[in-house]
């Protein structure tokens, strides 16, 4: 494994013990008032956007202890995170039917790393984010290539960081806050300690973290050994992050914003599924870390023709993930491999906002510029060593390490942006159009290392250039409701590992081939809504459809090549279409009546169906339909919610193969009981009681390709009954 001078110096950072306390806004329940960024580059309430936008504050991810990215969504219908049992844990943000790279997930508007898996013990995530440095989380669902370009095929989820000026006013030039916390569903501890410091013209923030945790729990009861087990396979998992942010304001108009931000986690797994006649014992140690470095410059108001705000940012982001198994066989040898994904990127973004009049319409430009390069390396390596002898081979069958699934890419992407948001009626009609060009480059390097395990494979380089248009709409068409709707394009790249992808085996008669004829996957997105905002109830109703064209299927059968091997290929074969519904909703009962004063109520429903129109057949990820009720009632101090998660039975599958068919979970209803005390000035306590119920629940995030007549569905399961708790100090 190998370490950049970035990925060192805040490696050393990291070392140090960590603790945190958190900013919170008066009031923690989503409205229609909520201010969002990421829907349209511009700081606007949710019910001037033009599509469907969920913005959590800290106040909410704290009171929901919220400690990873299942925690994050498990109150958002339509969004969902996937998993898989044995080892790797959590995968991707799947929203409306779209997860792994299809879904752009970014923090302060860089993209975090990419995903990427092959084989039974390879598999970077994209799990990159401590949630404990974040001040807000808002999530962009459907295509927003308009304004995000690639990858941001299925939505977008911002991260936002904590910035000192979350903590620091005109009164209070310094903070100091501790954190402490306990999730009973993996035994896992937490820490954290945020410090923040203000002067004249300067101000400083610096937020450290440490966490350690086991396995998450399961209703699997056969703890044995071997592929009948059902309890999750023994684990230790331990992580720190660090966020420190320096601030110069030169006036009250601009600030220059440094930011060092840096996460590594490190989990120990014993295999025990895996353990049979053959393979005696199988361990795990994986590591992930990500160090970004940026520089940003905010200008509010600069009052020059071509703009009146301006801000721009540079960066470089390095992450790596390294995986070593080890595993000892019943012929007294013993097998090493090691895993590694490593990618770095260089990237500037600028935008600039302009207003002004044409007659009576008001028009609010935004436009910017986005430059990024990428590299990636990825490297399969490993040893077969006789314990008896000591002579060690690298031909670990079917392989020779070591080898590489795609060569060292570089990919260079430069893009511009323009969006109108166009006021007519004195603000009553809002249209937005919008407009970005992408210009994508791949250029592979034939190393050493990938020419001997693919002799004469030719790579190939690709350029792209992607227009994607938007439409969006706002009318505000009587006192407190408005139809919001439109149309957004969305597309992906070819990604390097697909254009690219390339291994020969001999000795098991297959190879694969680069394809430099793949085309971007693109998608047509529709929605149309409705929203009220009232002082007692405020609701927003939506309806949507995507199209998507030219997937990308990874490792096709294509046929036979000259010297009878079996040829594979990435091909653009699939079409889909997923529609669907959503309801997000609140209710404010003391507005109804004096008695009432303090309770609330909120709920959020998600329905949608998809189609694989190449194969006619459901698309299988596509999450059934769910909904979140809950009621709670806010005190001066203190405050109590019940929760409730329901999901309904999977009923549309496909069969994993002909006569196999898949695992369909069953409907299931869960409570959750979450209660938050301010015990003293600037202490804060909160408790979580998850799953009242102990239900035993499968979500259909968690199984996939798990067949119907599995003898091991038990291992698959959710936690049942766990507490999680936190307490918050800060002066």
């Amino acid at each position: 494994m190998h370490r950049t001078p970035l990925a060192l110096a805040l490696g050393l950072a990291l070392s140090a013990p960590a603790t945190a306390a958190e900013p919170t806004s008066p009031d923690g329940a989503t409205t229609l008032a909520t201010i969002t960024v990421t829907a349209t580059r511009t700081e606007r309430a949710l019910d001037d956007v033009p599509s469907t936008v969920n913005v959590l504050d800290r106040e909410e991810l704290d009171r929901q202890l919220a400690r990873d990215l299942k925690d994050l969504v498990r109150y958002e219908p339509g969004v969902s995170v996937t998993s898989s049992f044995g080892r790797f844990g959590l995968g991707g943000i799947r929203i409306r039917g779209l997860d792994g790279n299809r879904v752009r997930i970014q923090t302060d508007g860089i993209a975090v790393p990419d995903a990427f898996s092959i084989g039974s013990f390879s598999n970077a995530n994209r799990n990159f984010v401590d949630l404990d440095t974040l001040k807000a989380v808002e999530i962009v669902r459907g295509p927003a290539s308009a304004l995000y370009g690639s990858d941001a095929l299925g939505g977008v989820v911002a991260f936002v960081t904590k910035d000192p000026e979350d903590y620091l006013d005109a009164d209070q030039d310094r903070h100091v806050g501790l954190k402490f916390g306990y999730h009973g569903d993996t035994r896992g501890l937490f820490a954290g300690a945020t410090t923040a410091f203000a002067g004249e013209r300067w101000s400083s923030l610096l937020a450290v973290s440490a966490r350690k945790g086991r396995e998450v729990e399961n209703f699997g009861d056969d703890a044995g050994v071997g592929a009948g087990r059902t309890a999750t396979n023994p684990q230790d998992t331990r992580g720190k992050s660090l966020l420190g942010k320096l601030v110069f304001a030169p006036d009250g108009n601009q600030r220059f914003r440094l930011t060092v931000e840096g996460n590594e986690d490190v989990t120990a797994t014993d295999v025990l599924t895996s353990v049979n006649a053959t393979t005696l014992s199988l361990a795990g140690e994986d590591s992930q870390t990500r160090a970004r470095l940026s520089l940003a410059h905010e200008m509010d108001v600069i009052d020059r023709a071509f703009a009146d705000a301006l801000d721009w940012q540079v960066y470089r982001q390095d992450s790596e993930t390294t995986q070593w198994t080890f595993e000892d066989r019943s012929n007294n040898t013993r097998r090493e491999r090691e895993f590694n994904f490593d990618q770095r990127v260089l990237g500037a973004m600028l935008t600039a906002h302009k207003g002004f009049d044409t007659g009576s319409v008001r028009h609010e430009l935004t436009y910017g510029l986005e430059v990024a390069r990428t590299d990636i390396r990825q490297k399969r390596d490993g040893l077969s060593i006789n314990l008896a002898t000591g002579a060690a081979t690298p031909v670990v069958m079917p392989d020779v390490f070591p080898v590489r699934d795609f060569p060292v890419s570089r990919t260079t992407t430069t893009s511009l942006y323009l969006q109108d948001e166009m006021l007519f009626a004195d603000g009553d009609f809002r249209l937005v159009p919008g407009l970005r060009v992408d210009r994508y480059e791949l250029r592979p390097e034939a190393d050493p290392i990938f020419i001997a395990d693919n002799p004469g494979v030719p790579l190939s380089d690709v350029r792209e250039t992607s227009v994607s248009p938007k439409l969006g709409a706002v009318w505000h068409f009587a006192d407190r409701w408005s139809l919001f709707g439109g149309y957004a394009r969305g597309f992906r790249s070819p990604p390097y590992n697909d254009v690219n992808l390339g291994f020969t085996n001999f000795a098991f008669g297959y190879t694969a081939i680069p394809n430099p004829d793949l085309r971007p996957e693109t998608s047509d997105g529709y929605e149309a809504g409705l929203r009220y905002g009232g002082d007692a109830l405020w609701l927003s109703l939506s309806a949507y459809q995507n199209d998507y064209e030219d997937f990308i299927e990874s490792l096709r059968f294509v046929g036979f090549n000259d010297m009878g091997l079996i040829v594979f290929q990435s091909q653009n074969v699939d079409q889909a279409r997923i529609r669907g519904a959503e309801l997000k909703a609140g209710l404010d009962l003391g507005a109804l009546a004096d008695r009432l004063h303090g309770w609330r109520a909120h709920a959020a429903m998600s329905w949608q169906r998809g189609d694989d129109r190449v194969a006619d057949e459901p698309l299988r990820s596509v999450d059934p339909a769910r909904a979140v009720l809950g009621i709670g009632y806010e005190a001066d101090a203190w405050g109590v919610e019940l929760v409730g998660s329901f999901a309904q039975r999977k009923d549309r599958l496909a069969e994993l193969s002909p006569g196999q068919p898949a695992f369909a979970p069953p409907g299931y209803g869960v409570l959750d009981l979450l209660v938050h005390w301010d015990f003293a000035p600037g202490a804060t306590f909160n408790l979580g009681v998850f799953n009242l119920g102990d239900r035993k629940v499968w979500d259909w995030a968690d199984v996939p390709g798990v067949a119907a007549d599995s003898a091991v569905l038990d291992r698959y399961t959710r936690p049942g009954r766990h507490v999680a708790l936190s307490l918050q100090v800060q002066w």
